[in-house]
């Protein structure tokens, strides 16, 4: 709740005709934020005394307040005997009313906090490692930079699930993933930011090499370097999942992985993969890359942050999501 601070609430009188129309503007004007306060905890508390204790003040200045409170609206609130202490039909109304107002004003100081925090700040940031922080990304990451001059940024890679996690134990802000995500959680929600062409990439020294494009149903013998784990969404399940719409599941070869070293497997010739277009800036020179008809290339990349975020990540994801659909042209 509030500290000990006498705040005029007329701003928030106006919200409901039935209480305002208890109140004159001359008891708006005298009413704080205090006198609030005690009432409230006299209710809670269903005692005088046990809400003076709570309140650390004497039992007689907490009347008091509560006997100038009553004064203030000119309505009887309280109905107390030697026991208990109950609400009049008017009490309830206020109560009602009181707690609201008392929320209000908590959520605008939080909300007022979180904005002069967002001065300053870190914003942990994953991504996949089939997500790479592409030059035109890192051009944005720049911009927003220079729209928030008081944030930085700490970039960290995992995958898709272990982002989620990550994001709702709350050692993370935000997250570029690869779809599908197996995992569903609760208070972490997904954008869409995003869609890309996906490419096969072989060695040079590969017999598909000096194709410019092949189908899915061409690789069908072939060794893949990158296979799905069995709990994990991502591009390798996406890769899985389109072989099997054409009638078979990819090979796994000799050597795998699921992160960026998967191309220098492919540079070896020791099988390809399905990857997604940026990949292909962060490959070895002795890699080559494959169209595939449109159908069949197409992935999503999404943003995920927390349902709800502080001010400070959902500005600085709002400005993402604008800067990234300018660039593709969504």
């Amino acid at each position: 709740m509030l500290r000990e601070h006498d705040i005029s609430i007329d701003v928030f009188a106006h919200s409901n005709i039935k209480f305002a129309f208890l109140l004159s503007q001359k008891s708006i004007d005298m009413i704080s934020t205090r006198q609030l306060r005690y009432f409230v905890e006299v209710v809670d508390a269903a005692s005088y005394s046990k809400a003076a204790e709570h309140l650390y003040i004497a039992q007689s200045a907490l009347s008091r307040q509560i006997k100038e409170l009553e004064n203030e609206i000119n309505a009887v609130l309280l109905k107390r005997d030697a026991r208990h202490v109950d609400l009049t039909p008017a009490g309830k109304c206020f109560y009602d009313h009181a707690r609201q107002i008392l929320l209000k004003m908590d959520e605008a100081i939080q909300e007022t906090r979180q904005i002069s925090k967002g001065e300053q700040g870190v914003i942990r940031l994953y991504h996949s490692s089939s997500v790479t922080l592409t030059p035109e990304l890192g051009r944005i990451l720049n911009k927003l930079l220079e729209i928030f001059p008081g944030v930085s940024l700490d970039i960290s890679r995992a995958s898709s699930e272990h982002q989620a996690i990550e994001i709702d134990e709350g050692r993370a802000d935000l997250g570029l993933i690869r779809l599908p995500v197996l995992r569903t959680i609760p208070n972490v929600v997904m954008q869409e930011l995003f869609r890309e062409r996906l490419v096969v990439a072989v060695s040079k020294n590969h017999m598909l090499a000096r194709q410019g494009e092949t189908h899915i149903a061409s690789l069908r013998e072939e060794y893949f370097v990158s296979v799905p784990h069995k709990d994990r969404g991502g591009l390798s399940y996406l890769v899985a999942e389109l072989c099997r719409s054409h009638g078979f599941l990819p090979k796994m070869a000799r050597a795998t992985s699921r992160k960026t070293s998967l191309l220098h497997l492919i540079d070896a010739n020791l099988g390809i993969a399905i990857i997604p277009e940026s990949m292909c800036a962060v490959a070895p020179e002795g890699v080559r890359f494959l169209s595939l008809p449109e159908q069949e290339s197409e992935s999503v990349v999404g943003l995920i942050h927390a349902r709800t975020p502080s001010t400070m990540i959902r500005q600085f994801t709002e400005c993402l999501i604008s800067e990234v659909r300018q660039l593709s042209g969504c």
